[in-house]
């Protein structure tokens, strides 16, 4: 069954040439110009890459802290014990705990964007892996949130710090800000992470790396981009 759309989004899709490769300054103009929410809306960058992630060494996964800040307040967690847990308190993190904290998240509590851990915590904190795993919490070393530089740690991931990873079908898709940020900030920001997927391109990569690159705020029309512009 084809997919309905409402009028504000047809009006937002008038505005966007389907055929056009955007320019990152115009795309960012007018992912602001057409969203309609009645919040403020994430815009979200995708990227369709020509990778084979059943090959271990063409999956990406890594993070980088966007130079303008997500837009969101993160809230933070550590699973850490002794000095390292009054230094994740020190660094602002919400919530710090051991096997308490194990414990919690066990019954069910899940109400945190982003977890940490010290290397010598994850033993226990694996015993929540197949909670955190599903919904993308599960601390790793790839994504420097297996650490035992907690105060980086922190620090970044309330300053807008974000992760990205390959999808089965070799999609990457990050949150790059909101529709309330200036274009030249969201601009930014999207170069941020466009740099670090482009120069992470898989040395067993054959022709073309990005196959497709878009934006689009929560409930509007994706506007593509021209990959040269990034």
């Amino acid at each position: 069954m084809a997919k309905k759309y409402g009028k504000k989004y047809l009006a937002a899709a008038e505005k966007v040439d389907a055929e056009k490769l955007y320019s990152l300054d115009e795309a960012a103009a007018l992912v602001k110009d057409i969203d309609f929410a009645k919040f403020d809306s994430t815009v979200e960058i995708a990227f369709k890459l020509n990778v084979d992630t059943r090959q271990a060494d063409q999956q990406l996964r890594g993070a980088v802290v966007l130079p303008n800040g997500t837009g969101k307040d993160q809230t933070v967690v550590v699973f850490a014990q002794g000095d390292k847990a009054k230094e994740a308190e020190a660094a602002g993190a919400d919530v710090v705990g051991g096997a308490e904290l194990v414990q919690r998240i066990s019954d069910g509590w899940l109400d945190f964007d982003v977890a940490i851990a010290t290397p010598d915590m994850m033993a226990q904190v694996g015993r929540v892996g197949r909670v955190l795993g599903p919904k993308g919490l599960m601390p790793n070393p790839k994504t420097g949130t297996v650490t035992f530089d907690v105060t980086k740690a922190v620090e970044e991931s309330k300053a807008g710090k974000v992760t990205y990873r390959t999808d089965r079908d070799g999609n990457v898709a990050v949150p790059v800000g909101k529709v309330s940020f200036d274009a030249d900030k969201l601009a930014g920001n999207i170069k941020s992470i466009s740099d670090v997927v482009l120069k992470a391109r898989p040395s067993a990569v054959k022709g073309t790396y990005v196959q497709h690159v878009s934006i689009a705020s929560t409930f509007g029309p994706a506007i593509n981009l021209d990959v040269t512009s990034l």
